[in-house]
């Protein structure tokens, strides 16, 4: 009997010790460890994609996807890219799982285990849907038309890839050099007419970039006109007939890379009328700076704005 009072006794004399103390604790606050929400976003085809955190494993099916990523310090959590993906130079050490022709090797997707696909405009929804059969998690990106849209695929690539603080600092150093480009420009008055060629395989009839397209918002911001934004379609050819009566005062061989010179323009046939061509205005441009979503288009900015205007770079 004295053994269970003694037993009793010790067990309310604990009891009130540990009351007492968590009391004495009461004003102290208990700190738990964050826990990091999941990641869930609108993707291009207007599906809803999530996360549990950001992906490690990535496989990029579009270059600016590539760029992006290794833009904003994503670059080492690239395990497959496509097989146009080169920029930068170090893309092209990372496996190369296809693309040409629209196809893509499955098998080599698939054994690389991806936690994330980034599929881009260049890639059909029923790619897509292909790809999520096999269990991969898929995410969407359209291509932006302007610099705003551009530098929100920044971010919603560095919130996949867990890179927000590097992609917000680009951002504002991208911002920062466009300023720059409008302040060079603000006492300019001219606007130059501007002929963008893309592919001249048939010289009576080239491609260009029309309306709505990031070409056309590019020159506009640089201080000039895309003649090409007059027609009806955002990538369109333009007869020989339409060029002449809107007479571009610039040329720029976007195709150059394909080994289209200045000098082979002025031998097709009924081009050296235009003023362009007669007055040494056809020049050779790096089409990637404007054509690859991602900062290398403010470079192009940057490059555009010095041959429209270089009197603004004096």
């Amino acid at each position: 009997m004295k053994n269970t009072i003694k037993s009793i006794f010790a067990f309310v004399l604990c009891f009130t010790l540990l009351l007492s103390g968590c009391q004495s604790q009461s004003s102290v606050p208990i700190t738990l460890p964050a826990i990091k929400p999941s990641i869930t976003l609108t993707d291009g085809l207007g599906r809803s994609i999530s996360l549990e955190k950001p992906a490690e494993r990535i496989i990029s099916l579009a270059p600016p996807n590539t760029e992006i990523l290794f833009a904003i310090g994503a670059g080492s959590q690239v395990v497959g890219r496509d097989s146009f993906s080169d920029y930068p130079p170090q893309a092209k050490n990372i496996q190369d799982i296809g693309g040409s022709s629209g196809k893509y090797n499955s098998e080599a997707i698939v054994a690389l285990k991806p936690d994330l696909v980034l599929a881009g405009e260049i890639d059909t929804p029923e790619m897509v849907n292909s790809l999520e059969k096999l269990g991969l998690k898929v995410f969407y990106l359209k291509n932006p038309t302007d610099l705003e849209g551009m530098y929100t695929m920044l971010q919603v690539i560095s919130q996949l890839s867990g890179h927000e603080q590097e992609a917000n600092t680009l951002v504002t150093v991208l911002k920062k050099r466009v300023e720059t480009v409008k302040s060079k420009l603000e006492q300019v008055t001219s606007r130059p007419t501007v002929f963008y060629e893309l592919d001249a395989t048939d010289p009576a009839k080239p491609y260009t970039p029309g309306p709505g397209t990031f070409y056309t918002s590019l020159i506009a911001l640089a201080g000039g006109e895309n003649v090409g934004a007059r027609l009806n379609s955002a990538w369109a050819q333009i007869s020989l007939e339409q060029l002449l009566v809107m007479n571009p005062q610039l040329i720029l061989l976007g195709d150059a890379m394909w080994g289209v010179t200045p000098d082979s323009v002025a031998n097709r046939a009924g081009w050296k009328t235009l003023t362009a061509v007669k007055e040494g205005q056809v020049l050779p441009f790096d089409d990637n700076l404007l054509s690859r979503i991602g900062p290398r288009q403010v470079d192009g900015l940057e490059a555009l704005a010095k041959l429209l205007h270089p009197e603004a770079y004096k």
